[in-house]
């Protein structure tokens, strides 16, 4: 009767777990300065078994930023941000942010360091302008029916308000005492009061 072999060496990786720690590389040490080598090196596996798992370390961003912002967007066509008044879709789709934020925290982390370095990138910055113009629409509306001031810019509205929403990524922590609702409660309460009429 023979013993089965024992599996040594590499580790066993889903593609899905490669995908996650390959996004925090390059948070960590920026796209550009990550050669497929570290990449390799970290997750334990050579450069030929992370190929057979992945094309290229460009196909590994344009995962990672696709799903960034194919959240994002996803929130634009939720119930919520496309029937009602235009002040409470607003509302709903800046709720929809905080939460794809706190959920895809490394992923839309990654997405706010993109420069467009390359069609991958410029690619995903398209998307966000993209995004960033339908909630500009979105704030217009709301300034039009009257539940948002009318004398701030919707495009400087936008951006100061995805400007507070995206600062998140840089001090929140998912073992810190508040959740996504709460979180999303605070932003609203500081962001939306100052545009609210009176």
């Amino acid at each position: 009767m023979s013993v089965p072999a024992v599996r040594r060496g590499r580790p066993g990786y889903d593609q899905r777990q490669i995908l996650e720690i390959a996004v925090q590389v390059f948070i960590e040490h920026g796209y550009d300065a990550t050669s497929v080598s570290s990449l390799a090196e970290r997750l334990g596996l050579s450069k030929s078994a992370l190929y057979h798992h992945y094309a290229s370390k460009e196909r590994l961003l344009e995962l990672a930023l696709d799903e960034a912002m194919g959240s994002l967007e996803a929130v634009l066509h939720e119930p919520g941000a496309t029937v009602g008044p235009a002040g409470d879709r607003l509302e709903h789709v800046l709720r929809g942010a905080v939460r794809v934020l706190v959920d895809k925290l490394a992923f839309v982390t990654l997405l706010l360091r993109v420069r467009g370095n390359s069609d991958v990138e410029r690619a995903a910055l398209e998307r966000r302008r993209a995004f960033d113009d339908q909630v500009t629409v979105l704030v217009r509306a709301a300034q039009a029916e009257g539940s948002v001031r009318a004398d701030i810019g919707a495009s400087v509205a936008t951006r100061l308000l995805f400007g507070m929403v995206n600062s998140i990524v840089e001090w929140y922590r998912p073992t810190g005492p508040e959740g996504a609702a709460e979180l999303a409660d605070d932003v609203l309460a500081v962001a939306l009061d100052g545009l609210r009429t009176h």
